[in-house]
């Protein structure tokens, strides 16, 4: 009897469940994307097809399938299905559940999935309260992460699992997920609305990868209305439909006037674009490798912080996530555009590149070869090699460079922002180099450097003078 009402329950809940939990895959035949995992012959496929013990670590961005996945392990293979979050449970929740497993398995002998949603958010102590169900396969676990799983899970915990790795769904995963909702008439709308191409287009941009996502907006915007537009779409997940596609001539067009804006100087043309792009669905992942790349392609030692607040920025999307994390992009954007520009640092590496390429290699110099192997001295290596800490200027008149090109300059530097100064101690350090002006006593290189460039010179050991 308690089980017809558990199945009514059951029943009643799955209907009133959002759109994204009811169109959940049954079968792996039913999961969109991660072919790479459920295709026939991966170890994933081996393991569900052979109803194999498994403790698995899943890991990849927001709606990806990590939940999804979970749940089809234990449609598949008959388990209990049991969820923890990692956000709200504790060490007591994780033990019940433990218990609860343990009890189902010596009464009927039935497997459990402990799934742990967001389980780099345990600490060391919760994650290590898994290991005893784990080892002794009381539970099948299944951890999920969106974080790099050898930074944010245990060495003991992971080393017990397998580690999976989902990608972000691409367009047609997208259009395919959305399609099969709007069609099935038992978990999905059933017909029940109808959507405008262009308005499909525009949710597989809004989704942006992520599934859970899109069906969370396919479900708001077919609320009261029998035929889903463009209009609908907008005012249903209150995003401005900023018309341009991903992979068309207004996706390049934008992403250019971004970029032209911040070598430009002008912020406020830089943050609209910024704008535009999130308003899009623009993925804030590359929107933020572009603010880095720029950093140091047309600010470069101009400005050397502008690269550190762009990492940040990086940093903070994939931490923050989107909307907070536009803040810390058009911080970015901000930074950048305002920075002095210079783009001495690209053509400096460039070329050197030409060079190498155009076969300007030649020998390491004998003296800057690595003297630590026996017999290394024997054959020259390292000899005649002076350490420069043992000067007081800290810079020695010796050739570093192979003979090929002994003399070039791949640097220079313009007189914007702080690469001036930097200038003043390239041009000094290189006329030591050279022998250009006397080493003893000098103190040119010292005074043209930044304060905190000039670190105490304490006793020099044998290793860093003999070393590589």
């Amino acid at each position: 009897m308690d089980s017809l009402f558990d199945e009514a329950g059951e029943r009643a809940a799955a209907q009133s469940a959002p759109l994204a939990v009811r169109m959940r895959p049954r079968s792996l035949d039913e999961v969109i994307g991660q072919r790479h995992l459920t295709a026939p012959g991966t170890p994933f496929r081996k393991l569900i097809d052979n109803d194999a013990p498994m403790s698995l670590v899943l890991w990849g961005p927001p709606g990806t399938g990590k939940t999804t996945l979970a749940y089809v392990v234990s449609q598949v293979t008959k388990r209990r299905f049991t969820e923890l979050s990692a956000v709200t449970a504790g060490v007591k929740d994780v033990r019940a559940a433990v218990d609860a497993a343990r009890q189902h398995l010596g009464m009927s002998g039935r497997q459990t999935v402990l799934f742990i949603d967001e389980v780099h958010r345990f600490s060391k102590t919760q994650q290590d309260a898994l290991l005893p169900a784990v080892e002794n396969r009381w539970v099948s676990f299944i951890g999920a992460t969106t974080e790099n799983p050898s930074f944010s899970v245990v060495s003991p915990l992971l080393s017990r699992s397998l580690l999976l790795t989902l990608k972000s769904l691409d367009d047609e995963d997208i259009r395919s997920l959305v399609t099969r909702a709007l069609a099935d008439g038992e978990r999905g709308l059933g017909g029940q609305a109808s959507m405008d191409d262009d308005a499909l287009e525009q949710l597989i941009r809004l989704a942006g990868g992520d599934g859970r996502r899109a069906l969370t907006y396919l479900e708001a915007a077919a609320l009261g209305t029998p035929r889903i537009t463009v209009d609908v779409l907008e005012k249903a997940v209150d995003r401005a439909a900023v018309r341009y596609d991903r992979d068309g001539d207004q996706h390049y067009d934008v992403i250019s006037a971004f970029i032209k804006s911040l070598r430009g100087s002008d912020a406020d043309a830089a943050l609209h674009y910024l704008a535009r792009m999130i308003e899009a669905g623009e993925d804030a992942r590359f929107i933020a490798r572009r603010l880095i790349v720029h950093a140091s392609e047309d600010v470069g030692m101009a400005d050397p912080t502008a690269l550190q607040t762009a990492v940040a920025a990086a940093q903070a999307v994939e931490l923050v996530g989107l909307p907070e994390a536009r803040i810390h992009l058009a911080q970015a954007v901000i930074h950048i555009a305002l920075a002095p520009k210079s783009n001495a640092v690209v053509m400096a590496i460039g070329g050197a590149q030409a060079d190498v390429k155009a076969g300007l290699i030649g020998a390491v110099p004998a003296h800057l070869r690595d003297a630590h192997y026996p017999g290394a001295k024997r054959i020259g290596h390292g000899a005649g090699y002076v350490y420069p800490h043992d000067l007081p200027q800290g810079i020695v008149a010796q050739q570093y460079a192979p003979d090929a090109v002994a003399g070039r300059a791949y640097y220079n530097p313009t007189t914007h922002g702080m690469e001036a100064r930097f200038g003043e101690r390239y041009g000094r350090i290189r006329a030591i180099l050279h022998g250009q002006e006397a080493r003893d006593g000098d103190t040119a290189t010292q005074e043209a450097a930044p304060p905190d460039e000039i670190a105490p010179r304490g006793a020099a050991s044998d290793e860093g003078k003999d070393g590589q």
